[in-house]
């Protein structure tokens, strides 16, 4: 990520610290959950647990192992990092000494235990309401950073294609795809898929099934580039599509363009998620939009997802620059879990959709035996 975006996130941060009356920022992260560390410092934990510490004077970050200290460092020379092997007793002494009432704590959903337990603990919702509305609304260069991120899902997705042949096992699509990505200098990319009829109904980590005729083959690719991520949903067949296939997908494709249409600045994710849904209900589908058969209509895509998720009761306003990941991804009863979705930038009137693969049927690339 370029020194110039790092700065811009910094000043935003230290804006709206100051309008929170916050003199001092701690915000915690592991390998698993990164995206607020990437927000505050632009740095993803390999291993063990970190803590930065934002403020006026200065910005620290501690982790527990001497390896990731010489790797961040090397990373960034500027950041002051320390390792300690007390990193958690360590970081709750540093927040005892602290001023409850001029600190913030995040992120609420995985910061551990013995420092939520702080007082400072309790500003805990606050500060990460507050980090959310930062990364949800961002600059032109963010959603530029996304828009670059669309551009390889799409041609990541080609590669699946390509690699989509009956009797491969499901891995061998991830792995050939996953070695694609790397060449690409793409260090992350969460994925998951489903093979199979009318029996699947979600989609998992690739497993060894085979793919077999007349397969629905479903995936959602989200590659990261210079930090942010962006998704792409499709659905393939393995073989001529049938005359049931081809009419359920019909309503995924109706559906989605009912979503893109409703996204613009003063809509709400709400609206973008009734939109989809009520597709589904004129279709006689409205049991297949609950929670008994899909989780959501799509989510904010940035340093990771993003804010709310797209649902009917989510009043998150959509404003310019704002990137998500439209998808009314669920299980349809004649032709079994389809997914299809694309990833769009608000725009000052509407929406610009990033994502380039076309929304049809179709089958696998053509590729080697």
């Amino acid at each position: 990520m370029s020194a110039l975006l790092r700065e811009e996130r910094a000043g935003r941060l230290r804006t709206a610290m100051e309008r929170a009356g916050m003199d001092l920022l701690v915000v915690t992260g592991n390998a698993w959950r990164s995206d607020y560390l990437r927000f505050v410092l632009d740095i993803t934990p390999m291993e063990g647990q970190a803590v930065a510490f934002f403020s006026g004077a200065g910005v620290r970050l501690l982790v527990d192992t001497p390896a990731e200290a010489e790797r961040l460092a090397a990373e960034q020379p500027g950041l002051h990092v320390e390792w300690t092997h007390e990193l958690l007793p360590r970081a709750r002494r540093e927040l005892d000494a602290a001023d409850p009432t001029r600190t913030g704590l995040a992120p609420a959903p995985s910061t551990p235990s013995l420092l939520a337990g702080s007082a400072v603990g309790s500003s805990m919702l606050r500060t990460t309401a507050m980090l959310d509305g930062l990364m949800v609304r961002k600059s032109a260069a963010e959603a530029d950073a996304v828009e670059r991120a669309v551009e390889l899902a799409d041609a990541g997705y080609e590669v699946f294609r390509a690699a989509a042949r009956v009797g491969r096992q499901e891995f061998e699509l991830v792995g050939e795809l996953e070695a694609w990505l790397r060449a690409q200098g793409c260090p992350e990319n969460f994925m998951i898929m489903g093979s199979g009829g009318k029996e699947v109904r979600t989609m998992r980590p690739p497993g060894e099934r085979r793919l077999a005729p007349g397969d629905l083959v479903t995936t959602e690719l989200t590659p990261c580039v210079d930090g942010y991520y962006a998704q792409i949903c499709r659905t393939l067949v393995l073989g001529p599509p049938t005359r049931e296939q081809l009419d359920a997908y019909a309503v995924f494709v109706e559906a989605l363009e009912a979503g893109i249409a409703a996204v613009r600045p003063g809509a709400t994710h709400g609206d973008v998620a009734r939109a989809q849904n009520d597709v589904f209900r004129r279709h006689g589908l409205g049991e297949y939009v609950t929670s008994k058969y899909t989780r959501v209509r799509g989510h904010g895509m940035g340093l990771y997802v993003d804010g709310p998720h797209v649902l009917e009761d989510v009043d998150l306003v959509l404003e310019p620059d704002m990137t998500l990941v439209v998808h009314p991804n669920t299980y349809h009863p004649v032709a079994g879990y389809i997914v299809l979705g694309d990833t769009v930038r608000v725009t000052d009137t509407g929406c610009r959709v990033l994502t380039r693969t076309p929304r049809a049927l179709r089958g696998p690339a053509a590729g080697p035996a």
